[in-house]
C-alpha cells in the first residue's frame, strides 16, 4: 500500500494527493516575521512531528528546554503525540506555507493548483 499526503478544504474533498511518507512545512510568523519550518512523518496512519525549528525567538516562538541552536536556527523534538490531522490556517500578513514532499517545494497554492482554503486541513490520505 503506497503513502500519500491529502490536502483537503476542511471537510470537504481532496485537492491533491502527494506521495511519500515524509514533508516538509515551513511558514512565516506573522508578528516576528521569522521562518518557522517543521519537518512531518507519516506513520502507521497517522502525522508524527518529528522536528521544529524557528530561526529565531519572539511573541509565541519560545523554544522549548533542551533546543539547541544550529546554524541560526533553534532545533528541537516536539512532544507531540502522532496527529490524525494537521489544519492551517492562511494570513492575510505573511506569505502562503511552503510543503516540500520528495525534495520539491512549493507554496501550498502551487500544490493544489488554485487558491489555497482556509482552514486547509493535511492528513494521510486513506
Amino acid at each position: 500500500m503506497s503513502v500519500a499526503l491529502c490536502l483537503s478544504a476542511l471537510g470537504g474533498a481532496v485537492l491533491a494527493a502527494l506521495p511519500g511518507s515524509a514533508f516538509s512545512l515551513s511558514w512565516t510568523h506573522s508578528v516576528e516575521k521569522t521562518e518557522w519550518r517543521e519537518e512531518w512523518r507519516i506513520e502507521n496512519g497517522r502525522l508524527a512531528l518529528t522536528e521544529a525549528r524557528v530561526k529565531g525567538s519572539g511573541a509565541g516562538m519560545e523554544s522549548p528546554a533542551g533546543a539547541r541552536l544550529a546554524d541560526g536556527w533553534w532545533v528541537w523534538t516536539p512532544a507531540v503525540p502522532p496527529l490524525e490531522r494537521v489544519i492551517l490556517a492562511a494570513s492575510s500578513f505573511t506569505p502562503d506555507h511552503t510543503l516540500c514532499v520528495g525534495g520539491v517545494c512549493h507554496p501550498l497554492h502551487g500544490w493544489i493548483g488554485g487558491p489555497v482554503p482556509s482552514p486547509l486541513e493535511l492528513k494521510p490520505c486513506r
